[in-house]
């Protein structure tokens, strides 16, 4: 075969797309944006879970403990 008859044989050749192709990659990337998304909000609030244990902690260190900022009293 020279090459012209392979480019024409390329050219001849359609190639369709079906919708379900290029939606199938908005899909795929919806999912993965909420599965970060899901991973991200499950850290909300973290600091603030053991804030007890970490104040105790730091009295019996014997430093400064600041409380501003995050809610406490």
């Amino acid at each position: 075969m020279t090459t012209a008859t392979i480019v024409a044989l390329a050219a001849a050749e359609e190639h369709h797309v079906g919708l379900f192709d290029n939606v199938g990659y908005g899909i795929i990337a919806l999912v993965v944006f909420l599965l970060l998304g899901f991973v991200t909000f499950s850290y909300r609030n973290v600091a603030n879970r053991h804030s007890a244990k970490a104040e105790a902690y730091a009295q019996r260190r014997g430093a400064h403990v600041e409380q501003a900022g995050h809610g406490h009293h």
